[in-house]
């Protein structure tokens, strides 16, 4: 194998897979045909035995039961009725000032980025009961729905994130370190849209009106709205809580998400038979393709690693005498290139066992760059052609909002996330500040 070209191997592999993928063959496919079939020309039968022992040392991970958990849990609030109470909570508390309905929006988005874990489920639940609202207010629809794709996009980096649990299986990092991670830089993205929000509407008011006289409540109704928020609040406190103070496991407290969520749909009186069958049904969907990508994912790194290549990046950054802060720079700008044409989970697992080793030869926290791809992936879900964001929109949106619109309305968001980044790289102590006074330096 050492008469072999790392280089050469890199760009056989990732080129027959991003071949296949523009020909339309789904990802995990992708990855198990090149890396079996490069398994098999250099090692024969061996290759069948290399791909038995990965999928069962993927497996072998209790770290991974904590997905299925969250993602019935998220799934179950969403179908709950929560997700109405609380937009009628937002629609009173904020909607008489002028792009109140827009800040609602955010907090709304974050409160659910903290029930759901995924960056669907806000923005598809939202388009839904937000976005209309907005629109018959007056509301640009530019602003409307970069509001809600944006606030969407929270799902990444909120905790619990399903895209955290991922990062820290493949880099082997603490579920508890990176929810406490992101927890800080999540509420500060929220905050820059809010102020962003704020300042728009200040300045052209028509672009985001307040709610007319008729429609406000006074401050008993606010007060007297709040209710809505102690069934999800209590969840959300109680489940990270678990978490970050290392009061159990992750695995564990998505258990006890789960419950929390069933009980919060039997309080609702929306839990039945239906509704259950049909959230287990689509867990179970959603748990298969992360399966199936994570088994093939895992297997084609082996099989790069074990061909030689794996410590090609190290090499090439070692001889480059680039700068450290310049070899993450380049880095991001990847990950914002593959977001324009890949998913989040795609991107985390072709990226993360070649990544990781890098930054933590140049020097750097690795949970701090764990933020710095989460942050990253929020604007890919929002980055044209193919930003999923944009698309989850497009399915909700009424007809008089078309794709153009949408990639209109993703510019300033995507700006701000840039913004949000850049903070994240001169001041990393915004993420790593909750997890340092927690588990210590």
């Amino acid at each position: 194998m050492s008469d072999i070209d790392p280089l050469l191997i890199t760009v056989g592999m990732f080129a027959a897979m991003f071949v296949m993928l523009l020909l339309g063959t789904p990802l995990s496919w992708s990855l198990l045909t090149v890396g079996l079939g490069f398994a098999y020309f250099l090692w024969g039968t061996g290759a069948l035995e290399l791909l038995t022992i990965s999928a069962f040392s993927s497996m072998d991970n209790f770290i991974l039961v904590a997905l299925p958990m969250f993602i019935f849990m998220g799934l179950m609030l969403e179908r709950s009725g929560i997700t109405d109470d609380l937009f009628d909570m937002m629609n009173k508390l904020m909607g008489s000032q002028p792009g109140g309905l827009g800040v609602g929006t955010i907090v709304l988005c974050a409160l659910i980025a903290a029930m759901a874990g995924v960056s669907g489920a806000a923005t598809v639940s939202l388009g839904v009961i937000a976005l209309p609202a907005m629109l018959k207010r007056g509301y640009s629809k530019k602003l409307a729905t970069g509001t809600i794709m944006a606030g969407g996009a929270l799902g990444f980096l909120i905790p619990p994130s399903v895209l955290m649990i991922l990062y820290a299986f493949l880099a082997k990092e603490s579920i508890g370190k990176l929810f406490a991670a992101g927890l800080v830089p999540g509420l500060m993205l929220a905050g820059i849209y809010i102020v962003y929000i704020l300042v728009i509407s200040r300045i052209k008011p028509s672009l985001a009106p307040p709610l007319a006289e008729e429609e406000r409540v006074d401050w008993k109704g606010k007060l007297i709205s709040l209710k809505a928020l102690i069934l999800p609040g209590t969840l959300i406190v109680t489940v990270l809580a678990c978490i970050i103070l290392g009061i159990t496991t992750p695995s564990e407290a998505s258990a006890i998400g789960a419950a929390g969520a069933i009980l919060c749909a039997a309080v609702y009186r929306t839990l039945t038979f239906k509704m259950l069958k049909d959230v287990l049904l689509d867990t179970t969907k959603i748990m298969g393709m992360l399966i199936w990508i994570t088994l093939t994912a895992i297997f084609f790194s082996k099989v790069y690693i074990g061909l030689g290549a794996g410590f090609l990046l190290q090499d090439l950054v070692e001889d480059s005498n680039l700068a450290p802060m310049a070899v993450i720079v380049a880095m991001l700008a990847c990950y914002y290139v593959l977001g324009m044409f890949l998913d989040d989970f795609a991107i985390v697992f072709i990226t993360v066992p070649l990544f990781v080793p890098v930054v933590e030869l140049l020097g750097f926290d690795p949970v701090w760059f764990a933020i710095l791809f989460i942050v990253s992936m929020q604007s890919a879900y929002l980055t044209p052609p193919f930003g999923y964001n944009l698309f989850y929109m497009r399915s909700v949106a009424p007809p008089s909002v078309s794709i153009y619109d949408l990639y209109l309305a993703a510019v300033p968001f995507i700006l701000l996330q840039i913004l949000g980044l850049a903070l994240l790289v001169m001041f990393p102590q915004i993420a790593l500040w909750l997890p340092g006074l927690i588990y210590g330096p």
